[in-house]
């Protein structure tokens, strides 16, 4: 009984806050990233970056609880937001 409640904790923390760091990174990428298309002003790549995060999060909380294992759970939230929070890093140049 203790090993269900530990994974389904584990995926609910995958959820929400896995779930959270990948729209930040989906936010702050598009923040930095689409501003470089032109013709698209900053301010309205950050608001449709901050549109597209709800989205996001919605679908790595269900990603979350959808995964068979716990484990892949976490993969499959905190692998995405790793490579955005790089990707953002590097074009910032906070990264160097």
């Amino acid at each position: 009984m203790w090993r269900y409640r530990m994974v389904v904790a584990s995926r609910a923390l995958a959820a929400l806050g896995g779930g959270y760091l990948l729209a930040a990174a989906v936010a702050a990428a598009s923040a930095v990233y689409l501003p470089l298309w032109p013709g698209l002003p900053r301010a309205e790549a950050t608001i449709g970056g901050v549109m597209l995060a709800f989205l996001v999060y919605a679908v790595a909380f269900m990603t979350a609880f959808a995964c068979r294992t716990a484990l892949r759970a976490w993969a499959y939230v905190l692998t995405p937001a790793l490579v955005l929070g790089l990707a953002v890093m590097i074009q910032t140049g906070t990264l160097s």
